[in-house]
């Protein structure tokens, strides 16, 4: 019989409706019984596109066995950490103040009251490699928490305290200085041979990319367009890289960027895609552009509700086998080429008859050769066959955060490249957001199937914000603005006395601490894009008020961007869009999208465009500018302007 999980939201938990183990979503109800039946809460935390996920799940919660002893033991309470980053950042603490590292499956006992007391991620099935096994593990706990209580309730006291230290608040905006400090310990990292940051395993660590790519034009900055180039050309050519569907896997477990964790993420993609438009737009280099498009093309294919919604990740595995549905062997090659084309697949991505991973192969581009026309020909009857296998699992719902990073990209592309389709990605992604997963005014987390599930957290607020006002840029509608502008007024309600921002409201649920998101890796944390959003209000309106409050969020993370850089990467991107100089620039005027053009030739995310063409005061950025018959551009720095210009060469040199 199914257990409670199967009326649940989340495709994840909905993986886990038919384990025997009695599964709870996290709750009050759940709460309820541990204290009545005066026994632990064994916390279980992953997501459905997570392969070790998949693995303890077939060993230990499929398993009647060990599903009996956790039902007797514990209240057990299952948790996507994709609907509740909150509850997964808190408790990921304690596994890493306990165990000194993190991942997931994470796996948690907590008292009655919610306080952890033993964690760890992945237990095998039996002892492994000096692993204790799961069911070992939790007999252990339910015998000390009936003989030991006390040990353990001190030792919960204890990672109590840890997590809820917290690092000290900067008195004073970053400087430049601390830029150039934190681009100095980034790139002495930097692998000069395969790209990347230190070793395996390798992930693309997008936040520093932005940075790296908004710095390369700073004296101090002389090989960011190196560690640019290497990283993304490698990265490209490598197999976490689908050569056949286009989009990347989450991150490689080796140095060379070869054998991916073969998982598609929406965040990775909405974030790869635009990075390489812009890298691609400012090295002028044409396969960046080629790449920028395929993985919009991708999440266009195969993670695009109907509707215009974004889904959040295709899984690892296919028919219970990691990476099945991507790799190739030699005869499969030949099978669907025959001999004289499978020969030069092999050749193009490093096909053997040994394979480069557990007898098969992982496509990549050794020789960095050119894609002509036979290799497309090529490319297109593999994924013709590829797309006859069972393909990975599709985790469908659609996270509100996540689809703002996805619309920022389609909206950017879509002007920067004159790709309609792309911005009209975009706009349908805006009213998805807009329609399902705002409910009686509150933005939500996340919709699947026309059910939403808990009221958004901070990230999502200020991703759709950040998403909306680059909507607006690329548009000039006016809604989009008004949208993200309602979306600022929100963050509020997210405000720590420190400057910076809780990832939970003001009214939301009270946990053992509450959380901030102040960590860029693997995306933006919720505290950054909330200082963009707010950077981006203040050039928009004029209102200074907004542009201390981005300062604020950005002072909150001085100590970590000193010892850390590379954990805040968007966090010292915004900060060099204010020490770099912010300006805006306004165009109004039946011929204003033309004129904007020059705007989008360079990646320029230090100045905010509006643009609109009739008059309007919807915009405070555009009112008063409207001449009638003309279409003019302003240069404003703090809302004093240059002298208006129709002339495309002349804005082009005051940007």
């Amino acid at each position: 019989m199914p257990n409670r999980l199967a009326s649940a939201t989340s495709p994840y938990l909905l993986q886990h409706k038919d384990n025997p183990v009695d599964w709870h979503e996290w709750g009050d109800d759940a709460f309820a019984e541990a204290k009545e039946r005066d026994v632990p809460i064994l916390l279980s935390v992953g997501y459905s596109a997570c392969h070790w996920c998949h693995v303890m799940a077939h060993e230990s919660f499929e398993d009647p066995a060990t599903a009996e002893e956790m039902n007797r033991m514990f209240v057990n309470v299952k948790v996507d950490r994709e609907e509740r980053p909150d509850v997964d950042s808190i408790y990921m603490e304690a596994v890493q103040a306990m165990t000194g590292r993190g991942g997931w499956p994470m796996t948690v006992w907590l008292a009655p009251d919610g306080r952890p007391f033993y964690a760890g991620t992945y237990f095998p099935k039996v002892d492994l490699h000096g692993m204790p096994s799961f069911r070992r593990v939790a007999t252990g706990i339910a015998d000390a928490w009936e003989n030991q209580r006390d040990d353990l309730l001190s030792q919960a006291d204890r990672l109590i305290e840890a997590i809820g230290r917290s690092m000290p608040v900067g008195e004073a905006l970053p400087s430049s200085a601390t830029l150039e400090s934190a681009y100095r310990s980034i790139s002495s990292t930097f692998d000069r041979v395969d790209g990347g940051f230190g070793g395996a395993p390798k992930f693309p660590q997008q936040p520093v990319l932005e940075l790296l790519l908004r710095v390369r034009e700073e004296p101090w900055a002389d090989r960011a367009d190196e560690m640019l180039t290497i990283s993304l050309t490698h990265m490209a050519d490598g197999g976490i890289h689908d050569h056949l569907g286009g989009g990347f896997s989450r991150y490689s477990v080796d140095a060379h960027w070869l054998v991916p964790h073969f998982e598609k993420m929406l965040y990775d993609n909405g974030q790869l895609a635009r990075l390489y438009l812009w890298a691609g737009i400012e090295l002028d280099n044409t396969r960046f552009i080629e790449v920028c498009r395929s993985t919009l093309d991708y999440m266009l294919t195969d993670l695009r509700h109907p509707d215009g919604g974004f889904f959040s990740a295709e899984d690892a595995d296919s028919e219970g086998v990691e990476g099945k549905f991507y790799v190739w062997s030699r005869e499969q090659l030949e099978e669907t080429l025959g001999p004289d084309d499978a020969e030069e697949a092999a050749r193009f991505f490093g096909v053997t008859a040994a394979g480069n991973f557990e007898g098969s192969n992982i496509l990549h581009r050794p020789t960095g050769d050119d894609w002509d026309d036979r290799i497309e020909s090529i490319r297109t009857r593999l994924l013709s066959v590829r797309a006859q296998r069972v393909r990975p699992g599709l985790d469908d719902k659609v996270i509100t955060a996540w689809t703002g990073l996805a619309i920022r990209a389609f909206a950017e592309a879509g002007a920067a490249l004159e790709e309609e389709t792309y911005l009209e990605a975009a706009r349908n992604a805006a009213r998805f957001v807009l329609d399902n997963l705002v409910v009686d005014g509150v933005l939500m987390r996340s919709w699947r199937d026309g059910r939403t599930s808990v009221p958004g957290f901070l990230d999502d607020h200020a991703s759709m914000a950040v998403a909306l006002f680059s909507l607006f840029a690329a548009t000039g509608e006016g809604k989009w603005f008004e949208s993200a502008m309602e979306l600022v007024g929100r963050l509020d309600r997210f405000t720590n006395q420190n400057g910076g921002f809780y990832t939970t409201p003001d009214d939301g649920e009270e946990l053992v601490k509450r959380p901030t998101d102040q960590t860029d890796n693997p995306l933006p944390s919720g505290n950054a894009l909330a200082a963009e959003a707010l950077l981006l209000a203040s050039l928009y309106t004029g209102d200074i008020a907004f542009r201390h409050r981005a300062e604020g969020a950005l002072r909150s993370i001085g100590p970590l961007a000193d010892r850390f850089p590379s954990m805040v990467g968007h966090h010292l991107a915004v900060l060099h869009s204010i020490h770099r100089g912010t300006r805006e620039l306004a165009i109004v005027g039946p011929e204003w999208q033309g004129l904007s053009s020059v705007y989008w030739e360079r990646y320029r995310p230090h100045v905010a465009l509006a643009g609109s063409p009739e008059d309007t005061s919807a915009v405070p950025l555009l009112a008063d500018r409207f001449v009638e018959g003309k279409t003019l551009a302003y240069i404003c720095e703090s809302f004093v302007c240059n002298l208006p210009t129709d002339d495309a060469q002349l804005l082009r040199q005051q940007l």
